[in-house]
């Protein structure tokens, strides 16, 4: 009996019903757990048993149509991944040589949300007027970096800052009158910011320059990744987003203009991560996963543990668990990230910064893959 014959006798086993069941509530938490991670998860609530019917169970879940696109983007980049293959086998998971240091970043963050900077942070932020969806979509139209932003009278008023001069207003829609004039916070002066605004992207350390040269000739060259200076808010230090195929690239990522090395080091690190734990959806060549659909909350956490790691490995302090405080929601967030990915990222970004790599791999469309010798 050949071994798909053999597979479809658990079609309809309840086996594959317990699977789908974990699956759906998995997801339904917005967790998109390593393939490593999913597969222990199966193995404490179903057994070892659950290991015999799981690509029939996953094969039915790729269909599910009341699952979403980016649920099932996920689970179809999981499947045609080696890692999965790997983890069917009984590989060992990333997860056991960064998790001590995950947990002590998690620890620092969660101590920094009982201080009073973190206060002061909150503090200044829930001062903000809770303007209309439709009004902060104007503004980030015309300011896309924007983070804050009032009117004149708001700024002098709340946050005894005054503008200076020559400022450019943005446009906003406002009841009972046509428009209304809002400003960002970097067309205004005053009372110093709280710290944790003015830091939170500065590194600092010993500093090997090769690490960002290294890094962007790996992540341009070789990743198809476009990385440029470019202007944006005090309070913006970088950006991750779709390259859209300009000049044959993947992606693009902004790196504040104004950054010195190490910290420019520090957030490129964290936006790179974005990509390759596939917070921006996957890659057709599963050069990254696709995990588009995990909240917001996790994408941070997990983005900034790993740089937290690579930075922290190559003599660098950062700003990490003050950044990270901002996201932490309890266990709810804690449940979502995946410890497996964000130590395979960190490793590949270490390497990444120590010498210059070969071409990739190209998944085809039997799932094999080819690669290229390195240099």
């Amino acid at each position: 009996m050949n071994s798909t014959a053999q597979l479809s006798l658990f079609a309809d086993a309840p086996e594959v019903e317990a699977i789908i069941s974990v699956v759906h509530e998995i997801l339904a938490s917005r967790a998109q757990p390593s393939a490593w991670e999913l597969l222990a998860e199966l193995d404490r609530k179903l057994g070892l048993k659950a290991r015999w019917a799981v690509n029939d169970a996953m094969q039915r879940l790729v269909a599910d149509q009341s699952l979403t696109q980016s649920q099932r983007a996920y689970l179809l980049d999981l499947l045609a991944s080696e890692d999965w293959r790997n983890a069917k086998r009984g590989g060992e998971s990333h997860s056991r040589v960064i998790e001590s240091t995950v947990d002590a970043l998690l620890r620092e963050s969660a101590a920094y949300r009982n201080t009073a900077s973190f206060q002061e942070m909150i503090s200044f932020m829930a001062r903000f007027k809770d303007y209309a969806p439709f009004n902060n979509m104007l503004v980030k139209l015309q300011n896309p970096s924007c983070s804050f932003f009032a009117t004149q009278k708001d700024w002098d008023r709340r946050f005894h800052r005054r503008l200076k001069e020559d400022m450019r207003p943005m446009l906003i829609l406002a009841p009972m009158h046509p428009v209304m004039l809002v400003y960002d916070l970097d067309s205004t002066e005053g009372p110093a910011l709280p710290k944790e605004l003015q830091e939170f992207a500065k590194f600092d350390g010993d500093w090997d320059p090769t690490r960002l040269f290294k890094t962007i000739e790996n992540a341009s060259t070789r990743d198809l990744i476009r990385i440029d200076k470019v202007k944006l808010s005090s309070t913006n230090a970088g950006f991750a987003t779709i390259s859209m195929g300009q000049g044959g690239m993947k992606m693009r990522i902004g790196l504040h203009d104004e950054l010195d090395e190490p910290s420019r080091y520090g957030v490129l690190l964290h936006e790179l991560a974005h990509i390759y734990l596939g917070h921006l959806g996957g890659d057709k060549d599963g050069w990254w996963p696709s995990r588009g659909n995990l909240a917001r909350r996790a994408m941070e956490v997990e983005a900034e543990a790993v740089a937290h790691i690579v930075s922290l490995r190559a003599g660098l302090e950062g700003a990490s668990p003050r950044y990270v405080s901002r996201y932490l929601d309890g266990d709810a967030t804690l449940k979502m990230i995946s410890l497996d990915l964000i130590a395979k990222v960190a490793g590949r970004l270490e390497e990444m910064g120590t010498k210059i790599l070969g071409k990739r791999r190209t998944r085809r469309l039997s799932g094999e893959t080819t690669e290229g010798t390195k240099k």
